[in-house]
């Protein structure tokens, strides 16, 4: 067995859009000897960013006359091809030479070894495992740091200690299909992964600090995980994820559903750095009411102020105006007393709903009564919960609407008889409502209505 140690710079932290500027391969074998050393500047064909050039040391004109990838892709390959590839961090540096080949026509397909992981293993109890504090812990040589050469010599040379002190075999381990040792990020502890159920629920990704970085929901928390880091994409959020992540964390929901709105709640409260969608802020808007100092009592719609009693909310300001109209209409409601204009309403359109209040020739008590009417209407909003199967063979697990707006979620023993929207307002959980949660619920309540508990009357 022979094992290709490899470096690289590159003009940016991911594949798919930065290219390679400088590459160092060295052949050793499975005692640890030297056999082959490959290493050359490549043109990338795009500038180098100011503060890659101030860290590596390679400028744009030391690239300017290098090779292109594509006229060494053949000795890499032929270099690479039947050998373990071998790095520190070894995804990152795969994800770019996989992908450099890939667009010459050659196609690496090689097993992988991290000497992050296998340091961590093999000698465990250092404050860092990044390279060059590694060597210099451990008495190892690193010149030229950050130049693909220089951190390949330390590697090689950190390589070779592994091969001697592994008494329990963790490279032969590592190499194993089976193991997953290959596609976990070089920080995460295989044990985290390890503990990972076959059942639906949310993962949370964390940083060297403890933070959550990202929340991912999953119809089996094992596989999606596996999925985010078995493949060889070269994307920005995959290697992110390689590099950020330190530790992986997880809760059962019990079904998928809850696992989406586990996760939408989770993304607004905490804000992880690299999810991307649901993350905006949301505005509430609801319709208002209020007696004028002619007594009528006027609707309208408004923005969510705290102490400000809303009649009924919404998540944008169209639906909010579609809803008012609605009363408008139903009820032979005043156009102007619910601050609807000529835009909406000519005179003539006005007239068939108006009976005369914003002129007074309507009374307040007959006018306002229709107002009350459309309240009562407004505010009569379904509230239902879906019920489903629980983590336990002895527990259901329950999803609270309550007046048209997500209430909570959690679990209820089976033997329960669900009568009424109390008792489980009294064992759930309550959660923050957003308008995905309730898009997604009444969506799912209308496609699975074996599913779902109405409760007619909410009081």
């Amino acid at each position: 067995m022979q094992f290709a140690i490899v470096d690289i710079e590159t003009t940016g932290s991911y594949a798919a859009a930065s290219g390679i500027t400088e590459i160092s391969i060295q052949l050793v074998d499975a005692e640890g000897t030297l056999l082959n050393r490959f290493e050359s500047l490549v043109n990338p064909l795009q500038e180098i960013p100011g503060y890659i050039r101030a860290l590596t040391g390679i400028s744009n004109e030391m690239v300017a006359g290098a090779p292109l990838f594509e006229e060494i892709a053949e000795e890499v390959y032929t270099l690479l091809q039947d050998k373990v590839f071998v790095a520190h961090s070894v995804n990152f540096d795969y994800s770019f030479v996989k992908s450099q080949l890939s667009y010459c026509g050659y196609e690496l397909n090689t097993s992988k070894l991290c000497t992050v992981r296998l340091s961590r293993k093999i000698l465990p109890g250092h404050a860092s495992y990044s390279l060059g504090r590694l060597c210099e812990a451990l008495g190892i040589r690193h010149l030229n740091r950050h130049r693909a050469g220089g951190d390949t010599d330390a590697t090689v040379a950190l390589f070779q200690l592994l091969l001697k002190k592994d008494t329990e075999g963790h490279i032969q381990k590592s190499l194993k299909r089976t193991s997953g040792e290959q596609a976990l990020p070089p920080n995460v502890p295989k044990s985290d992964f390890d503990q990972l159920p076959y059942t639906p629920g949310v993962y949370y990704f964390h940083d060297d600090k403890g933070k959550v970085v990202y929340v991912g929901k999953a119809k089996n928390i094992r596989y999606r995980v596996s999925s985010h880091f078995s493949n060889n994409s070269t994307g920005r959020q995959r290697q992110h994820f390689m590099r950020y992540v330190h530790h992986i964390s997880y809760e059962e929901c019990g079904t998928e559903l809850m696992a989406a709105v586990k996760e939408s709640t989770e993304i607004k409260r905490l804000w992880p750095r690299f999810n991307a969608s649901q993350k905006r802020r949301e505005e509430l808007y609801g319709i208002v009411s209020y007696e004028d100092q002619n007594g009528y009592l006027r609707l309208g719609v408004d923005k969510m102020i705290r102490g400000r009693m809303l009649r009924s909310s919404f998540h944008h300001i169209e639906g909010a105006k579609a809803s008012l109209r609605q009363l408008v209409h139903a009820h032979h409601l005043c156009p102007r007393l619910c601050f609807m204009g000529a835009a909406l309403y000519d005179e003539e359109t006005h007239q068939a709903f108006c009976a005369g209040a914003c002129e007074k020739k309507e009374s307040p008590e007959s006018y306002n009564s229709r107002v009350l009417e459309a309240i009562r209407h407004l505010e009569d909003l379904p509230s239902f919960a879906i019920v489903d199967k629980g983590i336990h063979h002895d527990e259901r697990s329950c999803i609270l609407v309550w007046k048209g707006c997500f209430y909570g979620m959690g679990f209820i023993s089976g033997e329960v008889r669900i009568e009424r929207p109390e008792q489980l307002r009294e064992q759930i959980t309550p959660y923050k409502e957003n308008s995905t949660i309730t898009n997604m619920l009444f969506a799912y309540a209308k496609r699975y209505p074996s599913k779902i508990i109405q409760f007619d009357q909410v009081t």
